[in-house]
């Protein structure tokens, strides 16, 4: 397909957000970019935070994984759910309890000052590189498909849908994202229905046929009862449960559209709603991406080691829809597959950030207690810092480009384990103890925390032997931090500095 006409549908398309963006903007403020003035509706939000949560990563990576996985990665969503109540019924009525604008201030009046800084570090850091390599994927999904061909460079194309996100983001953020999350959730489940169905058709196969083929090839296995493997039911529910407690529920840019929501009763709505939700989408990807081998197979496609071989051109997994979509059928396909594939690209990245910004602002420089600055100076420092974000995401793009991963949803769980595991001990911590820490200990124990997971993980078969160390490892971090913060604490109610 001309990639020209797929271009131009990709224009038009942000035309839509802009023209949704100058409509929610209006009157905007420092408050509504932060937590949209506590007034967004919660159906709105619970909707849009599907394409939050899911990003272009879920829509290629997770099909692609079926061939190899199974539906393994449907334990993992089961997790999901567990954490997602976690979520509703105890870190949400503490972020309402205390009238949070960052969920980081909590660090700070339970346990001090660095501890504060130190929690809002890592969100920055976690966030700024899984978003990023979320970014990466999609962006090099279009650059294959159609800015080759236009001799447009990698890092133009970076660069010019970086400033497309800024365009829409930089006034109105949190409450300019709640509505263009809610259009580009809708584009997207509608470009992930009309796939299923048209592979259906075009197989002629009906639900119940297409799941009787996908079990006589095992792409549909979803229990793994071995305790060694890394895909142990066990191990991916808890891991599943810990990675969406830490990546949602200890996550600024997931938590301030709930916080944006006007009452503690209606964001609990929301997340429930959510989790509920998620199950059923992912469920359905998963049945996409073993429809897509068939697809695949059905075409002519070989394996070979972990890729398939389609005619002389090797596809790896995050490869394999867009390959199917872009040339093995009808045109109009294509732009759905454009259109689903770019929706599920600007959630995950504008969402991204404007929640680095807030963070960053709020946590780092303390802009809501700056009184050296009026609003008019505290918004120009805002958009200043939105625009070094903007560059960070640019150069941490093109490092992901340089690594090309072949599956990047593997990398982004691996950047959890690690980033989020010292947020996972810090928040524990605060919640079910009431000991009082050392805070000058805290940042050194979440620098060690990481690195002695790291350390454990390199060398799991010497420790361990047979048994391997998978998504699990974020509990381990999350522990390791717990107990050394335990360690460096005592029952006097004073914060020793």
């Amino acid at each position: 397909m001309s990639p020209y006409i797929l271009l131009a549908f990709v224009v038009a398309y942000f035309a839509l957000l802009l023209a949704v963006a100058f409509l929610t903007s209006k009157k905007s403020d420092n408050n509504s970019f932060f937590i949209g003035n506590r007034n967004s509706n919660w159906m709105l939000v619970a909707f849009g935070m599907i394409g939050t949560s899911l990003s272009g990563v879920t829509f290629v990576s997770v099909p692609g994984g079926v061939m190899k996985n199974g539906f393994a990665y449907f334990q993992l969503s089961i997790g999901y759910l567990l954490g997602y109540i976690v979520i509703a019924y105890i870190l949400l009525p503490l972020y309402y309890r205390l009238n949070l604008t960052s969920i980081y201030n909590y660090l700070s009046s339970r346990m001090g000052i660095k501890s504060y800084k130190t929690g809002a570090s890592f969100f920055i850091l976690s966030r700024t590189l899984g978003a990023t390599a979320r970014l990466y994927l999609v962006v090099n999904i279009l650059q294959n498909v159609i800015l080759n061909d236009l001799k447009v460079p990698f890092w133009v194309t970076t660069l010019i849908i970086l400033a497309m996100i800024l365009v829409y983001t930089f006034e109105g953020g949190v409450k300019t994202i709640v509505w263009t999350d809610t259009l580009q959730t809708v584009c997207m489940l509608a470009g992930l229905v009309i796939c299923v169905v048209f592979i259906l058709n075009k197989l002629d196969l009906s639900m119940g046929d297409a799941i009787a083929q996908m079990s006589a090839k095992g792409y549909n296995k979803v229990w793994f009862t071995d305790p060694n493997s890394k895909l142990f039911f066990v191990k991916q529910i808890l891991a599943g449960a810990f990675i969406t407690i830490t990546m949602t529920g200890m996550d600024q840019e997931m938590m301030q559209k709930n916080i944006s929501v006007k009452t503690l009763g209606d964001s609990q709505k929301n997340m429930l709603t959510l989790a509920v939700t998620m199950l059923g989408v992912i469920l359905l990807f998963l049945f996409l991406g073993g429809l897509l081998y068939l697809f695949a197979e059905n075409n002519g496609a070989a394996m070979i080691n972990d890729a398939f071989m389609i005619g002389s051109t090797n596809v790896g997994k995050d490869n394999l829809f867009p390959a199917m979509a872009l040339h093995y059928m009808p045109q109009a396909f294509s732009i759905i597959f454009i259109i689903a594939l770019i929706s599920a690209l600007f959630p995950s990245a504008d969402g991204a950030i404007t929640a680095l910004t807030s963070s960053f602002c709020i946590d780092i420089l303390g802009i809501q207690q700056r009184d050296d600055l009026d609003e008019k100076g505290k918004k120009k420092l805002r958009q200043r810092v939105h625009l070094i974000f903007a560059g960070v995401f640019l150069i941490a793009v093109l490092g992901f480009k340089a690594i090309n991963e072949s599956s990047m949803i593997d990398v982004i769980l691996k950047i959890a384990t690690y980033t989020y595991g010292p947020l996972l001990g810090l928040f524990t911590f605060g919640i079910l103890t009431k000991r009082t820490v050392n805070d000058n200990m805290v940042p050194l124990i979440c620098i060690l925390a990481p690195i002695i997971s790291f350390v454990v993980d390199k060398y799991q078969k010497e420790i361990f032997g047979n048994y391997e160390i998978g998504n699990e490892l974020l509990i381990f971090n999350g522990l390791i931090t717990f107990l050394m913060l335990f360690i460096f604490s005592s029952s006097k109610k004073e914060i020793s500095h």
